[in-house]
């Protein structure tokens, strides 16, 4: 006859709820949400892709009885899609993704922060271009990813420069197309993220019109639902944790992060290095005025006709919010 195989944490689970004088159906369904547990992350090739590739999320929520899956995404959007449906748990975007999901009543919940990283996102133009300031862009035709963090930070970098949002001739295109029109001048300008941004600088020799400095903030939030934050608050404490700890080394071993980074997105060594420099390093809790920040991209997004509705970012906001 087969015997079978026992967990140490379900054995453990077991000897304490006998010790507490619980009978075996009672130990038995202890044992099974203990087990049935799971948390389901989507990813970009990115930090969440290291955490991946360490294993050490799985060590931390196996006495938890919490299995891990892992689905990787192109983009932050299509991430927030998968939430809506109820496909992921938990993921990582830019700034004004989770903007649209929430206006299209995805239960969306902010749960941690980077710092800002303004120099991470950028306007490229060719290297022989007559563009030589934000204020020529005027009349110019701009490609960016549609909903994406650069969507935000062109409406205020025009802003700024005194320009209406209807001043240029916005031509929405995923990364890999609006570098295709790049290469065939076919757009005057394109508005972009690293590592994008510095494989087109050393790949194109683009040139950098301007970056977020002083325009945007550009930081990238970790979300869940607000439906598996509220019953898995530990889950998402440890998840955060490991994201930070992530974090505090590549800060620490920024050579090394380079490396693993190219290797990850298939570039060379050093555009991970230049991204990486770029970085400002940092996890932390969401707070009222992070959230703040992002109410004021809902409302220009509102104002602009990018979203049907007007929302409260703080509908968004997880248990505990600082």
């Amino acid at each position: 006859m087969t015997q079978a195989i026992v967990s140490p944490q379900r054995r453990r689970l077991i000897q304490a709820a006998a010790a507490a004088g619980l009978g075996l159906p009672a130990i038995a369904g202890l044992a099974q949400a203990q087990t049935a547990r799971q948390l389901r992350v989507g990813h970009q090739k990115g930090y969440l892709s290291l955490l991946k590739g360490r294993g050490t999320l799985e060590k931390r929520l196996a006495p938890l009885g919490v299995s891990v899956k892992w689905t990787e995404f192109t983009a932050g959007p299509v991430q927030l899609e998968a939430l809506n449906v109820g496909s992921i748990d938990f993921g990582d975007v830019g700034e004004a993704p989770p903007i649209f999901a929430q206006a299209a009543g995805a239960p969306l919940a902010y749960v941690a922060a980077t710092q800002p990283r303004p120099q991470t996102e950028a306007v490229l133009v060719p290297k022989d271009s007559a563009l030589k300031s934000a204020a020529d862009l005027k009349g110019k035709k701009v490609a960016l990813n549609k909903g994406s963090n650069v969507h935000y930070f062109l409406v205020k970098l025009l802003e700024k420069n005194g320009l209406a949002y209807s001043d240029v001739n916005v031509v929405f295109l995923p990364p890999a197309d609006a570098r295709a029109a790049f290469e065939k001048k076919s757009i005057d300008a394109w508005v972009i993220w690293d590592p994008f941004s510095a494989a087109a600088e050393q790949a194109l020799e683009a040139r950098r019109l301007v970056d977020a400095t002083g325009v945007v903030n550009n930081r990238a939030y970790y979300f869940s639902s607000l439906g598996y934050a509220e019953k898995n608050q530990d889950v998402i404490k440890v998840l955060i944790d490991e994201i930070n700890q992530v974090d505090v080394w590549g800060a620490a071993n920024k050579a090394a992060l380079a490396t693993e980074l190219s290797q990850l997105w298939g570039l060379p060594r050093s555009v991970g290095e230049a991204t990486t420099n770029r970085t400002v390093f940092g996890v932390g809790p969401i707070t009222r005025a992070i959230l703040a920040e992002q109410q004021v991209i809902a409302d220009t997004f509102y104002a602009l006709k990018l979203i049907p509705k007007k929302i409260n970012v703080l509908d968004a906001a997880a248990a505990g919010l600082a």
